[in-house]
């Protein structure tokens, strides 16, 4: 079990984990030991989840959200198998806290009068001054 917050965990049904060796540099280890772990979450079949969340989370995820509705999170940072999987394990729970919270809905306001006013006389003074470019008449 997965805890994310104090009310919302995570069945282990809903997350599987598979290993695999690791890419880059490592000598002989990376060429012999499968450190690369890939944690895959249902997050369309999740009953933990609200349909919000699960929108949020779609966005959040980008790339790493599947067409089944499932997220995949890989790690092959460290040479240790189980420090990946914490730190895979680490970034779903990140992942689905910032899911959990909401957007402030924007408040839609009118520009004061005064800051209207001040606009449009700066706009009236820049077209001055570019009606001031050009050529001058009579000397030449």
């Amino acid at each position: 079990m997965l805890r994310i917050t104090e009310r919302i965990s995570i069945a282990d049904w809903e997350l599987s984990e598979s290993f695999s060796r690791s890419s880059g540099p490592g000598g002989q280890n990376v060429n012999k030991v499968e450190t690369a772990v890939e944690l895959r979450f249902e997050a369309e079949r999740s009953p933990h989840l609200t349909p919000a969340v699960k929108a949020r989370l779609k966005r959040i995820a980008g790339r790493r959200w599947t067409t089944e509705g499932a997220i995949v999170i890989r790690a092959e940072e460290t040479r240790s198998q189980a420090r990946n999987r914490e730190l895979a394990e680490a970034r779903l729970v990140e992942m689905i806290r910032q899911a959990l919270v909401a957007p402030k809905r924007r408040i839609a306001t009118k520009p004061t009068l005064g800051s209207q006013r001040r606009r449009l006389a700066a706009k009236s003074q820049r077209g001055e001054v570019k009606a001031l470019r050009g050529r001058v008449e009579g000397e030449e």
